[in-house]
């Protein structure tokens, strides 16, 4: 809630007069009133610190079905991807992803489980008919490299075939 400038509540107000976004607060301002006060400003969830990570996944998948944007959203354990927005997290925690690193990830997240070519990944993220392993090998390694500050590795290397998200 303490944001320079304003807080939380002023933010909500200013969002919900320009958007049509879903909003969702995150506070330890735990008081009946300042629930009531966050749903009458259009919060479509409102929960209080300490929580659960798992509850607050859960929490934000139900407010996106609700709002019709679970569709643009990906999954993958805590690996969350939304395309449209150029958004990813780990654990909660943003990644900063270039555009390529974003439909790599992507790309793999859909197909997780699966061993995917260098090939495959360079026609279908790049759109590249040539072969050049090392654009598909440099990229892999600074999306490792970025995945793995946030958590344990889940891209995989199948010597000889290529690569897979790691399909938990």
């Amino acid at each position: 809630m303490g944001l320079p400038g304003g807080d939380g509540f002023d933010l909500a107000a200013r969002l919900r007069a320009g958007r049509d976004v879903p909003i969702m607060f995150l506070t330890a301002r735990d008081t009946v009133e300042d629930r009531l006060r966050g749903f009458a400003l259009g919060a479509d969830d409102y929960l209080v610190k300490p929580f659960a990570l798992e509850e607050l996944l859960a929490r934000l998948r139900a407010v996106l079905r609700r709002t019709g944007r679970l569709d643009r959203v990906i999954e993958a354990g805590d690996l969350i991807i939304d395309e449209q927005a150029g958004l990813a997290t780990r654990g909660g925690e943003p990644l900063e992803l270039t555009p390529t690193e974003l439909r790599v990830l992507a790309y793999l997240v859909r197909h997780r489980g699966l061993v995917l070519s260098k090939t495959q990944l360079l026609t279908q993220v790049w759109g590249y008919d040539a072969y050049d392993p090392n654009v598909v090998e440099v990229h892999m390694s600074a999306l490792r490299r970025k995945l793995e500050a946030r958590g344990p590795r889940i891209i995989e290397t199948v010597r000889g075939l290529g690569y897979r998200l790691s399909p938990r």
